[in-house]
Parts: C-alpha cells; structure tokens; sequence
C-alpha cells in the first residue's frame, strides 16, 4: 500500500515531442489539422456504414469498428497533448495517465485483433463464397466485435495496474507526449527486465502471432483468387485485399519497432515518432485506404450527397 500512496495522487511531467525541435508550433498545428480530418473522416465512414443499408454486411460492420477505434485512440491522445502545449502546462495526473495508457493499449490491441478478424472474413468471402453467409452470420460479427475490444481491454488493464505499480524516480517527467508505457518505463527506479519480457511475450501473442495468421491467410486468398476466371470478379478481390493489406502493414509494423525491439525503451525519440504516425497518420489514412478503393462506400457518400442536395 506504501507504493501506492506514493504516487497515487502525485502529478507527472509530459515532455512532449522533439523538445530541440525549432518549429513546434507549426508541427502541433499541422498535427491538428490531421486530427481534424481524421475524426471529419473515421465519423463520415461510420455514419455511411450505419445509415446506409446496402452496406450492412460483416466485412462494414468491422471496418466501421475499426473507425470507432481510430477515432477513440486519437481522441485519448491528440487533446491532452494541444492542450498541454498551448496552455504551457505540461503536468498530466496520475489518474489520467493511468486512463491514457489504458485507452491507448485497449485500440492498439484490439485493433490487432480485429483486423485479423477482419483477415478471416476476407478469406471465407473469396474462398467459400457459397458458405460466407452461414460462417460470418451477424452473430458471428457481433461476436468478432466483442472479443476485439474484449481482448483489447483485459489485456490492456493489467499492463496498465502493472506499470502504474512500479516505484517511479522523481522528477517524474516522463519523454513523451503522451502516457505510453515504454516511457513511463524509462522513468522507473526497479529492475524491469522480467516485465520487459513480459511485454515482448504480450507483443507476439498480439503482432507477430496475428501477423502470421494473415500472411498466411493472404497466401491462400490470392491463389484462389488466381483461379477465378471472370476478371471483373477478380479484380474486385484484388482490390478488396490489397486495401487490407495497406491497413495491415499501417498498424502493424510501427507496433513491431516499438513492442518487439530488443532495449526499445531506451529509444524514446525513435519511439515518438513511430507512435506519432500509428496516432495520428494512421487513423487518417484508414478510411481513405477503404473509401478511395471501395465502389460501396463512394455509392453511398454518393447517395448521402444527393439526399442532402434534394433536401434543400
């Protein structure tokens, strides 16, 4: 208990991002534009979704949530940050780190599982087409949702009570420019070499060991699709995958440099710039990787566009 009086209502010290970097304010500024369209984007992709019934089909479903994930992972992260910046107050409280590192972790990990859910639908829709509406029933989705944002969240909670456990040394300024746990690690004044390979074990079970399912599942997408005879069909698969296979390597490989390198906490700026990207480019280039490349949702922007026009 004496641990966690200690630090319990104690107040940490955001650093913030590139603190040597000479133009800050034009960089947080741009960070915000991207944050707007990010959230103007995942929204819009989530209402089409939801209000458009020709595209309530499991494969939506899914990406709708990944829009939701996108849009609460921003949302826990961009914030703070601007406010922290513009206001000068860089302190963020116990309570509120603790909740930023839970978020953060809770959609990292469940989108990992959820693309790989995601993985699995594209597969039985190409590969046992006749059979796709008895396998990935609504049930079945819903089920993927849950055990998405399920895992995710369990997962997430006891790396959080675990890293908020750890004796922190004072000044308590963590490099960052938000709570993530490789930096709060750096600022910790206990031996961390036994959780460290705790979160390189939690790492493969969530990246490497999904990224495998996929690859593997993606290998035999595409030999099956090699044997469809009718190119249109073919070439709508192709660009189906293809799209998916952008999100893949846009959420997995920055989480694999940062979770999966040996002495990663030690890289606080490599770190920062690699979690920049997964926060804040990522979420804006998801729903332009799907809606750029997908007839179904230019149809149904469409079709809200004139029902907004034929209103007036």
């Amino acid at each position: 208990m004496g641990r966690w009086n200690e630090t319990e209502f104690t107040d940490f010290t955001l650093l913030g991002f590139f603190p040597e970097f000479r133009h800050i304010t034009a960089m947080v500024s741009i960070i915000l534009l991207i944050f707007t369209a990010s959230f103007t984007g995942n929204t819009l992709l989530i209402l089409l979704i939801w209000f458009d019934s020709g595209i309530h089909t499991p494969m939506y479903v899914l990406l709708s949530q990944l829009s939701l994930m996108d849009l609460t992972l921003t949302c826990s992260i961009v914030p703070k940050m601007a406010a922290n910046f513009f206001s000068g107050c860089q302190s963020i409280s116990f309570l509120a780190c603790g909740t930023q590192i839970f978020f953060s972790l809770t959609v990292a990990i469940a989108e990992c599982i959820l693309i790989t859910l995601m993985c699995f639908d594209r597969y039985v829709a190409i590969c046992n087409p006749l059979r796709y509406s008895v396998i990935i029933s609504s049930r079945v989705c819903l089920q993927m949702v849950a055990m998405s944002w399920a895992g995710g969240a369990l997962t997430s909670l006891g790396h959080t009570v675990f890293t908020l456990h750890f004796h922190i040394c004072s000044p308590r300024k963590i490099p960052h420019f938000f709570c993530e746990v490789m930096a709060v690690l750096t600022i910790v004044c206990e031996d961390i070499s036994a959780y460290e390979k705790a979160v390189v074990v939690t790492s493969v079970l969530v990246l490497l060991l999904p990224l495998s399912l996929i690859l593997l599942s993606y290998a035999l997408i595409f030999l099956a699709v090699l044997r469809i005879n009718s190119p249109e069909v073919r070439d709508k698969a192709l660009g189906t995958c293809s799209s998916h296979l952008c999100v893949v390597g846009l959420y997995f490989d920055p989480g694999m440099c940062i979770y999966m390198r040996p002495g990663a906490a030690k890289t606080p700026k490599l770190n920062q710039g690699l979690l920049l990207f997964g926060t804040v480019l990522t979420p804006l280039l998801n729903p332009l990787v799907y809606s750029l490349r997908n007839k179904e949702v230019l149809s149904a922007l469409k079709k809200l566009i004139d029902r907004c026009q034929s209103s007036r």
